[in-house]
């Protein structure tokens, strides 16, 4: 078994900023585990992973049932890491899950009902090996199960003790308003919103982040490189052994278009003249916005991880600067 010590200074390294109107603080970064933690990838490296972003300071790990591939690998294999690893620094750390997306076979292993949720977290649990989850997230909103059984569930599981708080992804802003107006009625903590949301994906600018703010509901936002657009990888087309050219899952080759790296081609010059990578630059520009409280990060190796958090040290634009990426990218 390896035995992992923390870095003693972990705390100096990572700023920390407020989850809406709640008691936690987030790290400006957290570590999201949908690739590279499933059963196909490289164990020490998820090991590795894990132990750099917990020794700079990023308390955050985020998952969810099906992360992986397979569906649960991604949990079995970070509960195994977390009994060697993390178990004494337990509660030092936020962990997440969800469920949400299809998880196993038949009408009650999908969406939203009470039946799902609660099953699912309770293979959630076993899997990572965990007594309760910190966050629970539904995962997407579900438009035939009525919003106040999935909130019901949510409801219960933190009086069960399986989840401290809870959260949801990808909901409008009329749905968040609705579902926190549930949840305060059964005096349940909604802690988080999970959006998607990066420079040239902004559906959240339209009324969601201004109801997070007056509800005081924390944000953490994923996909912030708009799955790797906004990096350096796709500045002269599409390489070989990119996502867009083995996967095509996540990331389609036709979404490379000429338009789309002559706009990341320019915004990669602005990044420079701002001492910072364009993965840099995507990060910065989210946590521009206070109310953004944390950035999901998913990354494949340590030297990306330690370029992500670079990204902290130059947080500011001028209003010229955010004016030229809105020009840049048609806003």
């Amino acid at each position: 078994m390896n035995t992992y010590t923390a870095n003693e200074n972990r705390y100096e390294k990572m700023q920390y900023r407020r989850c809406g109107k709640s008691g936690i603080l987030l790290p400006l970064l957290s570590l999201g585990l949908w690739h590279n933690f499933g059963d196909k990838a490289n164990q020490d490296n998820a090991r590795s992973l894990l132990r750099a972003a917990f020794d700079k300071g990023i308390t955050h790990f985020d998952l969810a049932n099906n992360y992986g591939p397979p569906y649960g690998s991604a949990e079995r294999n970070f509960g195994k890491i977390f009994a060697e690893d993390f178990k004494q620094y337990r509660d030092e750390l936020i962990i997440s899950t969800k469920a949400g997306w299809d998880m196993w076979p038949g009408p009650y292993g999908n969406f939203g009902s009470r039946k799902y949720l609660i099953a699912s977290l309770d293979q959630s649990l076993k899997r990572m090996g965990l007594d309760y989850v910190d966050v629970f997230y539904h995962h997407r909103p579900d438009p035939d199960t009525p919003l106040e059984e999935t909130m019901g569930a949510l409801d219960q599981i933190v009086r069960q003790g399986k989840a401290l708080y809870v959260g949801i992804s990808q909901y409008s802003a009329k749905d968040t308003t609705r579902a926190a107006k549930i949840l305060r009625a059964q005096g349940t903590p909604f802690l988080i919103h999970q959006p998607r949301y990066n420079m040239m994906d902004r559906w959240v600018e339209n009324g969601l982040m201004n109801t997070l703010e007056h509800e005081g509901i924390g944000s953490i936002v994923f996909s912030p490189l708009e799955q790797g657009i906004l990096t350096s990888k796709y500045l002269d087309g599409i390489p070989e052994d990119s996502r867009a050219a083995t996967e095509g899952t996540y990331l389609d080759k036709s979404q490379i278009t000429p338009k789309v790296v002559a706009q990341i081609q320019e915004l990669n010059k602005m990044a420079e003249k701002r001492g910072q990578s364009l993965a840099q630059m995507a990060v910065a520009w989210l946590l521009k916005d206070s109310r953004v409280t944390s950035v999901l990060v998913g990354v494949s190796k340590v030297s990306q991880l330690e370029d992500n958090i670079n990204a902290l040290h130059n947080l500011e634009f001028s209003p010229e600067e955010l004016k030229t990426i809105d020009r840049i990218l048609g806003f």
